[in-house]
Formats: C-alpha cells, structure tokens, sequence
C-alpha cells in the first residue's frame, strides 16, 4: 500500500479568469497560487515524502516546490500532465459550448470515447496513462509515503477510475487549487479516499 498527498497546483491566470481550459498551456501561478501553495506547505508538514512527483507544466512543478519545501529531488513524469483539451484551450466551457456543441455533448456523454476539443485525449487515453503510472508507483513505493501534484482533469478522472464510477461523472469530484485530498492505493483493494480538499 502506498500513502498519497494528491495536490491539484494552485491558482494561475486561467482559473481566475473565468476558469478557463488550460490542459497542456504552460502558465504561472498567479500570486493567490503561489499563497495557497505556501499554505500546503503548513499542511504537509507532519508528513515524510520519501518521493515528491510533478506534472511537467510549470504551474505543477512550481507547486510541488513550493509545498515540498523546495526539496531538489522532485521527480518529473510526463505522465502526470494534465488532459489535452485540444481546440478548448485557452477558452471558457460557456464560449465553445455554443461554437462546438457537438464535441461538447460527446464529451460530456462519452468521454471514453470522444476526444476533448476533437482534437485532445480521450478520457480512455489518460486513464491508460495514470494506470501506468500508478502501478509502477505501487512496485516501487510499497509501504511508503509520496506527493503528487498534477493537475483537475487528470486527478478527477484518476479518482473516478479508481472509484468505479463512470468516467462521464468525473466532474462531479471537486479538486480545488492546491488543496490536499488524502488517499491510500494498493494492488488489491485500489484507493480509501481518505480527505478531499483539505
């Protein structure tokens, strides 16, 4: 079994400017980010990271330095980066609802199936990448205890794979920015969610 601090990254400029999609645009974290990553720092410290990984976009690498206490051993996986939403990059879900309403339905009806922004991943697509991710962290990290900061789609699907539930539902589990959802993982029993956004 495998102890995880499960981090979104904190707050960058497309959260707050009406959330728009980032996915794999490589943006700062705003200054509330880089406050609210401090604050994980406080949080954390009662726990002993025998390995600390990161998303490989800039907003998760400077949040897991942040919250790790600027440890130098941070280990990048490309694994970990966030969901490719394609053509809605960049954009509010309220603007290319209207321009791209079929994709959107797709999506939100069959993500399994159905890349994002019709040209991004399919939620089958990053669940395969997690899977491999998350099994090799089991081998190698038995008993132990680990930070990973990644990313909202890419942690919610994560959880609702892991879950049992229907990967459409996956926005119905809220990760806010760089708040602390607490879980276990093993080989025969998958996740206990232990907090979520603490």
């Amino acid at each position: 079994m495998v102890t995880i601090c499960l981090l979104r990254h904190g707050e960058t400029a497309y959260n707050a400017d009406g959330n728009r999609y980032c996915g794999r645009t490589d943006i700062e974290l705003t200054p509330k980010g880089i406050s609210q990553a401090k604050r994980m720092t406080e949080l954390l410290e009662d726990y002993v990271f025998d390995a600390v990984f990161s998303s490989p976009l800039k907003r998760a690498k400077d949040t897991a330095m942040i919250a790790s206490g600027f440890r130098e051993d941070i280990i990048i996986d490309d694994r970990l980066i966030e969901v490719d939403f394609g053509e809605w990059e960049g954009r509010r879900s309220e603007e290319f609802q209207v321009d791209d309403a079929e994709s959107w339905n797709n999506w939100l009806g069959d993500p399994e199936n159905n890349k994002a922004g019709s040209t991004g991943e399919t939620a089958y697509e990053v669940v395969q990448r997690l899977d491999s991710f998350y099994k090799e962290l089991m081998d190698k990290y038995a008993g132990k205890t680990v930070l990973i900061v990644g990313h909202n789609g890419l942690n919610r699907f994560f959880m609702a794979s892991q879950l049992g539930m229907p990967l459409k539902n996956y926005r119905k589990i809220v990760q806010e920015n760089s708040a602390l959802t607490l879980l276990t993982l093993s080989k025969h029993s998958g996740i206990t969610l232990l907090k979520l956004n603490a």
